[in-house]
């Protein structure tokens, strides 16, 4: 039921359904907490009053401090290989759930509200504040709108808060809260919970609210094949834009499709499957190239979750279970081909000369998109030297593609490292480069070159 003490309709639909999934939670009280940045347009999309949300009343529910019940969610988790069956949000509420536009990974139009960095839950590891630092939080708010304008499925971001409360990460930083929306914050973690929570028929409810909010008349087995094929067209949107998640386990892996938890995430400017910004992932297993085939083990461990509902017998589940995992990687094979049709007009029998000049030459993947553009109105040295391969440029122009569609799906702005860095220490500069990654087909010279990525790294900011 919506919630009568507040001038929005809160809905606590999750809780509803799957209340042993939910740990009833309270946001901490903030010292001096103060709106940093509030994106109104979503707001106003989501039929939210920015005004509202920029008042007392507003920022004290935004900061999980309503007057109805937040929740904490539940889930378990393979992080970096290794199954954590006690996990959820540790630092982390749901504030409920809003009616709002329809969207293709979200046909109910029911959108979670979610605040990350509110405190302590029940959920909390030994040790943990609870807290993020303010960077990291304005660094997913860019980052999530900037994929967002880039085409990306994704999580979106409703406002930064800072607490006004100094904690210690690597420095002694002012601690900060994101708010920020999904079709959904069900994961692959919350069915290995589900899967191994010893209660009769969790599973199964969790499946069927799932498919009741994202994929409405499937059954169990048409459930695991549309998230394989909505996460492999999400990575494949990651790989032709040159994104690294940096931390692809399976609680940080959506049933939606939609990428989520922008920690140590980053662009690559040059073209190197190895390429690796994250200063957790030591041994590289989210590396950029091994993208692909992470997501597909993360949806093995799906399906192994999932097993006693693909068939009543075994044996039957479990052989159906193989064949749709075998058949992933040829899923992602033609999402990844679509992907580069529909940014490039990149015909399908070029994709493999595409492709292999990328790994020959090693180019900036942005300037080397960009530079097909110039190539497709008769401008042919850039692209010449970016790919090393004027047989494959020449072939691409021969085929005629619509310069005016390119310029509308060859990004000339992504948030490039050094960029961000740089955004994160200035706010005048932050609200610049952020209208600028935002707004990404448009010219804005001093953002489109690369800045050099040597020696960099990314981190969490938990």
């Amino acid at each position: 039921m919506p919630d009568s003490t507040l001038p929005i309709e809160l809905h606590h639909d999750f809780a509803a359904h799957l209340p042993s999934m939910v740990a009833a939670a309270r946001g901490e009280e903030q010292p001096a907490a103060r709106l940093i940045a509030l994106n109104e347009e979503l707001a106003v999309e989501l039929g939210l009053d920015p005004d509202w949300l920029r008042s007392e009343q507003g920022l004290e529910f935004l900061l999980g401090r309503g007057p109805d019940t937040a929740h904490a969610m539940a889930y378990a988790g393979f992080q970096f290989g290794q199954y954590n069956p006690s996990m959820g949000d540790g630092r982390a509420l749901l504030l409920g759930e809003i009616s709002g536009p329809t969207a293709p990974q979200n046909p109910a139009g029911l959108w979670d509200l979610h605040a990350k960095g509110t405190g302590v839950t029940p959920y909390s590891r030994y040790g943990s504040d609870g807290r993020g630092t303010l960077r990291s939080m304005l660094r997913e708010y860019l980052f999530s709108e900037a994929m967002h304008a880039l085409g990306v499925p994704t999580t979106r971001s409703l406002a930064v808060i800072a607490t006004g409360r100094p904690i210690q990460r690597q420095t002694v930083e002012e601690a900060g809260v994101l708010v920020r929306v999904a079709s959904s914050h069900i994961r692959v973690g919350s069915f290995h919970f589900a899967a191994h929570s010893q209660q009769p028929g969790l599973l199964q409810k969790l499946a069927d609210y799932t498919i009741a909010r994202h994929y409405p008349g499937a059954g169990y087995r048409e459930l695991f094949t549309r998230v394989m094929d909505a996460q492999a067209a999400t990575v494949a949107g990651w790989m032709q834009l040159g994104f690294i998640h940096g931390v692809m386990n399976t609680d940080n892996t959506t049933l939606s499709g939609e990428t989520i938890d922008y920690g140590p995430c980053a662009f690559i400017e040059n073209y190197d499957l190895n390429e690796c910004f994250s200063s957790i992932d030591t041994q590289g297993r989210y590396r950029f190239g091994r993208q692909p085939d992470m997501v597909g083990w993360n949806l093995a461990r799906l399906a192994e979750s999932l097993l006693p509902l693909f068939d009543d017998s075994p044996d039957t589940s479990l052989t159906w279970a193989q064949e749709a995992i075998n058949s992933f990687g040829k899923r992602y094979e033609q999402a990844r081909r679509e992907e580069a049709s529909q940014r490039l007009q990149l015909p399908d029998a070029l994709f493999t000369d595409y492709t292999t000049a990328l790994t020959t030459a090693g180019p900036d993947l942005t300037l080397a998109h960009r530079a097909l553009v110039a190539a497709a109105t008769g401008y042919h040295a850039a692209a010449y030297e970016l790919f090393g391969d004027e047989g494959f440029v020449d072939r691409y122009c021969a085929s005629s593609p619509g310069v005016a569609t390119l310029e509308g799906s060859v990004p000339r702005v992504v948030p490039r490292p050094r960029f961000v860095e740089k955004a994160l220490t200035d706010r005048a500069e932050f609200s610049r480069f952020y209208h600028a990654a935002t707004h990404p087909y448009d010219a804005t010279p001093e953002y489109e070159k690369p800045g050099g990525t040597e020696g960099y790294l990314t981190f969490c900011g938990t």
